[in-house]
């Protein structure tokens, strides 16, 4: 049986922490693969600023010398109506039967579903493993214990905090809004992914 982490995001575009998060989860919690998971333009609580065509072709160029990491569009397909993190990790339970699937997530989503905000939240969590990113000023540990949502399917398993060593940030926007002002972010990504940047003249 192999441990999978599902690592949605917006990776717009993906940059060298996200990299370097993927590995340092995979090599901490024992994962035999990490997913790179774009999320769609569909969505109605997000806004891109790139196509997904472009988005995608850059994880793949991103990923393309690491073997644990693999990258899947299943939400890029899905109708706006149909993207909800539930739905997307029974799809995965059916793709990957027998194996352990863990959906990759910073503390402040944590929070986010806490507050009910997040569809489908109760049937998430009662069917689903998390590794948690910590955040700067999150209390993991607290938001769990003062949710009874959370709480009540706390059994020891259900949630893998990470709590040292991943507060690095690079933000996407950052290096957008560097690329925007004609900056010079070069090395906050792989190279293969700021010439592909450069070349289809995005975030100008």
């Amino acid at each position: 049986m192999a441990k999978i982490g599902i690592y949605g995001s917006s990776f717009d575009p993906i940059t060298n922490v996200h990299l370097w998060t993927a590995s340092t989860i995979a090599h901490r919690c024992k994962l035999n693969k990490v997913i790179f998971l774009p999320c769609s333009s569909n969505r109605t609580d997000k806004t891109m600023k790139t196509a997904d065509e472009h988005r995608w072709n850059m994880i793949k160029l991103a990923i393309a010398d690491n073997p644990k990491f693999t990258a899947n569009d299943y939400e890029l397909h899905q109708n706006a109506w149909e993207i909800y993190t539930y739905y997307t990790m029974e799809h995965f339970k059916k793709e990957y039967p027998e194996d352990e699937l863990f959906f990759i997530m910073g503390a402040d989503l944590l929070v986010d579903i806490a507050n009910g905000e997040w569809k489908f939240a109760e049937e998430l969590i009662a069917n689903n493993k998390f590794i948690v990113m910590a955040r700067d000023g999150i209390d993991m540990l607290k938001t769990i214990s003062h949710s009874p949502l959370l709480r009540n399917h706390d059994d020891g398993t259900r949630f893998h905090l990470i709590d040292k060593g991943l507060a690095m940030e690079i933000s996407s926007s950052y290096i957008r809004e560097e690329f925007s002002r004609g900056g010079e972010p070069r090395y906050l990504l792989p190279e293969s992914c700021y010439e592909y940047i450069k070349s289809h003249s995005l975030y100008q």
